[in-house]
């Protein structure tokens, strides 16, 4: 089975669905998925407890050596995230060597593989997890491949028109951009500076509704301070912030990575797309770096304004698989919000693009 979607549309809330209902009937399945944020935090909110149930979240990686068929259902949530290989640094090298595609693993591991999925949402080089790339390893098989597509259905408070001027914003759906005027249910404003977007969204965080702040990965990612403080890498002008935790424990009020969109110390860091992807809040800050440009009729990415070292040899990620991931990654950034979305970007004349195209005049 292969649920595709766009964000909000309710993949994670059909997969935990049916985790859940075959847990109850006793069926053997397990949730898989290719981020420790995500899979982290649900072992701790839907696991909170239960041991057992914690068991039920596992990694896209945990399947190198599982039985074929050792299970009945495999629920392989955020699919676009599924690698190339199992295979890392860490893996012994006797394992390293026999080492299959990691979308067979996750195929031959049970009766009924399911995978979920938003292709807009592959962001890295070696990310494999696309309709195609699942029915070519299925058919390898001969094992018959079952689409349902969610793209009609959003959660209350969503917006497909805004996922619409999202995609045709960034060249990822045909037409050119469109003009936004707020709906009752979704709002976009454009902040002049920094300040005025950390100051909108600390306004909603305090009128109770969840917040967060994420950015392009334009600025270095510092280790903490020999005293333990967090680096405030992110400096535009005279205003300045950390980025989340890099790893697993918690630096003062600042939460563990996994935990950066859940937990209310989140707010004090800007997050990064390995954080946000998968995870919403309600009023969504996003800032745009100088790595996705508007020049002309449309955004130029600018490969070396751009600090993730995933993207760095230009060998391994070509110029255009760059452009296109790169457009993916501000997708993703902007389609985290259930209700507004407040834009800045760093380039003037994106900046002034941008107010010609939200709720005009």
């Amino acid at each position: 089975m292969v649920v595709t979607g766009g964000p909000g549309s309710g993949k994670s809330v059909i997969a935990l669905s049916l985790l859940g209902e075959l847990s109850r009937q006793g069926r053997t399945v397990l949730h898989a998925t290719g981020s420790r944020s995500f899979t982290q935090t649900l072992r701790k909110v839907a696991g909170k407890g239960s041991t057992r149930t914690q068991a039920l979240f596992k990694y896209f990686n945990s399947f190198m050596d599982a039985d074929r068929n050792g299970i009945e259902v495999l629920i392989s949530d955020e699919a676009h995230r599924i690698r190339e290989t199992s295979a890392n640094r860490y893996t012994p090298n006797k394992i390293r060597e026999r080492a299959r595609p990691q979308i067979e693993e996750l195929l031959d591991a049970a009766r009924v593989p399911v995978f979920l999925l938003d292709e807009h949402q592959v962001v890295r080089p070696g990310e494999l997890g696309t309709v195609a790339d699942i029915r070519a390893a299925a058919a390898l098989r001969g094992i018959n491949v079952r689409q349902v597509d969610l793209t009609a259905e959003y959660r209350a408070g969503g917006s497909a028109t805004y996922i619409t001027w999202v995609l045709r914003l960034l060249g990822l759906a045909p037409g050119g951009p469109l003009t936004w005027e707020d709906e009752p249910s979704y709002a976009i404003s454009i902040a002049e500076s920094p300040e005025e977007l950390e100051a909108t969204l600390r306004a909603d965080l305090k009128a109770g509704r969840t917040a967060r702040i994420t950015a392009g990965f334009c600025w270095p990612w510092s280790d903490p301070n020999p005293d333990g403080g967090l680096v405030h890498d992110v400096r535009i002008g005279n205003w300045t912030k950390p980025w989340n935790v890099k790893g697993n424990r918690a630096i003062g009020d600042a939460p563990p990575s996994a935990l950066w969109a859940t937990n209310p110390g989140g707010f004090e860091q800007v997050g990064c797309i390995y954080t946000a992807q998968g995870f919403e809040y309600a009023s969504n800050g996003v800032i745009l770096g100088p790595d996705l440009v508007w020049r002309g009729d449309g955004f130029v990415s600018r490969r070396s304004e751009n600090r993730d070292p995933d993207f760095r040899s230009a060998a391994r990620v070509s110029d255009e698989d760059f452009d296109r991931l790169v457009r993916n990654v501000y997708k993703v950034l902007l389609t985290r919000g259930m209700e507004r979305t407040v834009l800045y970007s760093t380039d003037v004349e994106t900046r002034a693009k941008l107010r010609e195209l939200v709720n005009p005049g």
